[in-house]
């Protein structure tokens, strides 16, 4: 009598084998919970990706505008001959502060007479608080969406993580229930675990490093508004005194 059973091992081992060989065959076979979770990283890494691309290229495209503003403005021409060159819908942060400051130097009230350096302190310190409120609200601006980033990249090795423990436990009840230690019986909730883990390293990698470098660029770039508004201020202050 031939002995078939090893050949009917061997052929079910690789049976298992070529149906979880891919992520695909591992999502399929794998319990209702674990899926969900799988499905829920792989949205959050293809939500991360959409952001981290779109900001990149915000990014690229609002240091070339920075920095043709900045020659723009220290090109030599006056404030109000630049002021007439720019509209009022100016996207740039740089702009707007630009913009904000001189629209409140333009419809301020400097009458001659009694108190009229106080009316321009009065202005400078008007037009101080509209800088460092336009740049809160650029950099609020600027800094929206990343923030989920930050939670892709805490949360979602957790989230990988409770797929593996519930994988883990579906593998020693499979063994409970037919009292089998073969890998034919293990194996598949190791696989559809190690693939939980997998995909929320994946989710979790990519978002925190373009979180570090997108909080880096937005830290320069807030420096970067602060000195332009403090140079500015020091400009629009020496015209207000005539000081050359």
């Amino acid at each position: 009598m031939i002995d078939t059973s090893s050949g009917t091992v061997m052929g079910t081992a690789s049976s298992m084998a070529s149906k979880t060989s891919n992520l695909w065959g591992l999502f399929l076979d794998a319990e209702l919970f674990v899926q969900i979770i799988m499905l829920l990283l792989v949205a959050a890494s293809f939500w991360s990706w959409t952001i981290i691309f779109a900001k990149f290229q915000t990014f690229k495209a609002l240091a070339k505008e920075t920095r043709r503003f900045e020659e723009l403005v220290w090109s030599g021409k006056s404030l109000e001959k630049v002021s007439g060159m720019l509209g009022e819908k100016e996207s740039n942060p740089m702009a707007k502060i630009f913009i904000a400051s001189l629209k409140e130097w333009k419809h301020a009230d400097l009458r001659k007479g009694e108190g009229h350096v106080e009316l321009k302190l009065a202005l400078l310190q008007r037009i101080e608080r509209i800088m460092d409120v336009t740049i809160r609200q650029e950099m609020d601006r600027l800094e929206s969406r990343s923030g989920f980033l930050a939670n892709v990249s805490s949360a979602a090795p957790f989230i990988g993580l409770l797929g593996t423990v519930w994988g883990i436990m579906h593998s020693f009840q499979a063994i409970a229930i037919s009292k089998n230690t073969s890998l034919n019986v293990v194996a598949p909730g190791i696989a559809e675990a190690l693939a939980a883990t997998a995909l929320g390293l994946l989710a979790a990698i990519p978002a925190l490093i373009a979180y570090n470098r997108i909080s880096n660029f937005l830290n320069d770039y807030n420096n970067r508004l602060e000195n332009f508004s403090s140079e500015l201020y020091t400009v629009i202050s020496r015209n207000l005194f005539g000081d050359k």
